[in-house]
């Protein structure tokens, strides 16, 4: 990552830079790269409890009788088969098949049947931070044939997650008596309206709570919004933010602010993808580790990119032929960088390291690679190029780490 040369900052800005954050950009967003050390960021959220600032990332609501079919025409998942008050994973494709991005939709309505409350049909979709306008934009034309409405929010949204052992228990420090009550009840991909108590002037803050994450860890994913009035919104995430520092340190629990480089460890530990990194729009979901996100077999109603990725099942591509990405396990001290040749036994190019770090969980290097499928089993003997010299590598099964239940 790189200093920050964007002009885009969050609602929480202010919060950071009297925290002492450093910069990076990413995604056209000033964000906090780490605050003090990296490590102990990671380690917190691991042990305890981190604090992140996820505001740079999209929100576009869809409503109307006819979102979840808009949505199911839009994206790789069965939307329409979502629950209230629960979140799916999805891809939203090109027509060739390729990965415009990847994202979670929440189903917010409650799912009565009547025509009020087909009326009130309402989905949140939240993609990454620099490919927002353009899902808004694809979602909004995909919609057109649907009786369904496309708004962006993500202007007008922000967003907090808490993330670790003790997220559940620093949450419910925030919440009434009755809600906290329900935490225990809410499973992993669900979501519900929270009443954060930030007292003071502000008072009390609502927000989605959605049990999600991008860490490997249990955790809450508070969405605040949509506020019209920036200063309005920003006095609103401020106040949660410290609200729940302050919640944590009435516990005697660790809360440490964490930014994007602890944030992009975790996530690789967990084996989690990158958009930019193992997602992209120059290779599809079978190519980059994200095939379970295409129900094909499932998923009857057609979609955008569907006869493109039935053709790539029928080639193979990404199974038998082609690339696809894999975990490696370094057996040695030198950590794999992105854009780092992957070797074969006999020292020619297979593929290339996505994303690379130095676990601080495991104590040894590790990353996921897109190499020739010939070399993905379990087990396989491989190399990377470090700046010259052939490091041992090994394919293993992801994730790399696995939380206790």
């Amino acid at each position: 990552m790189s200093e920050s040369t964007s002009n885009s900052t969050t609602p929480l800005h202010g919060v950071h830079v009297e925290a002492g954050a450093s910069f990076t950009d990413f995604g056209g967003w000033q964000m906090p790269l780490k605050y003090g050390s990296e490590l102990a960021e990671h380690q917190a959220v691991r042990t305890s409890a981190g604090l992140f600032d996820l505001s740079h990332m999209g929100e576009v609501r869809i409503t109307g009788p006819q979102s979840a079919e808009a949505l199911d025409y839009a994206l790789t998942a069965r939307v329409s088969a979502v629950a209230p008050g629960r979140a799916k994973y999805s891809l939203i494709c090109t027509e060739s098949g390729t990965i415009l991005d990847d994202l979670i939709v929440y189903r917010l309505d409650d799912g009565g049947d009547g025509a009020v409350e087909q009326e009130a049909r309402e989905f949140l979709v939240v993609p990454n931070a620099g490919n927002a306008a353009a899902v808004a934009a694809a979602l909004t034309e995909r919609s057109a044939r649907f009786d369904a409405t496309v708004r962006n929010e993500s202007s007008q949204t922000a967003l907090v997650a808490v993330q670790g052992p003790e997220a559940a228990r620093i949450l419910a420090a925030v919440l009434p008596e009755a809600e906290a009550a329900e935490l225990d009840g809410m499973g992993y991909y669900s979501a519900r309206p929270a009443t954060i108590r930030a007292g003071g002037e502000t008072g009390d803050v609502t927000v989605l709570a959605a049990r999600t994450g991008y860490t490997g860890e249990d955790g809450f994913e508070l969405i605040i919004g949509p506020v019209a009035d920036r200063g309005v919104l920003s006095t609103a995430a401020t106040a949660v933010w410290h609200t729940l520092l302050g919640a944590a340190e009435g516990l005697g629990v660790d809360l440490l602010p964490c930014g994007l480089a602890s944030r992009d460890s975790l996530r690789l530990e967990a084996g989690m993808p990158l958009y930019g990194n193992e997602l992209d729009l120059g290779h599809l979901p079978s190519e980059s580790g994200a095939g379970n996100a295409v129900p094909l077999k499932s998923k009857e109603s057609d979609f955008i990119g569907r006869d493109a990725l039935l053709a790539a099942r029928e080639a193979g591509t990404g199974i038998t032929t082609g690339q696809t990405i894999v975990a490696l396990k370094g057996t040695g001290r030198r950590a794999a960088r992105t854009g780092y040749p992957v070797l074969d036994g006999g020292g020619h190019r297979i593929g290339e390291v996505t994303s690379g770090v130095p676990s601080p969980t495991l104590g040894h290097p590790i990353a996921l690679a897109r190499i020739d499928v010939a070399f993905k089993d379990i087990g396989t003997e491989l190399s990377v190029d470090l700046r010259g010299k052939a490091e041992p590598f090994t394919v293993v099964e992801p994730p790399f780490y696995r939380r206790a239940q």
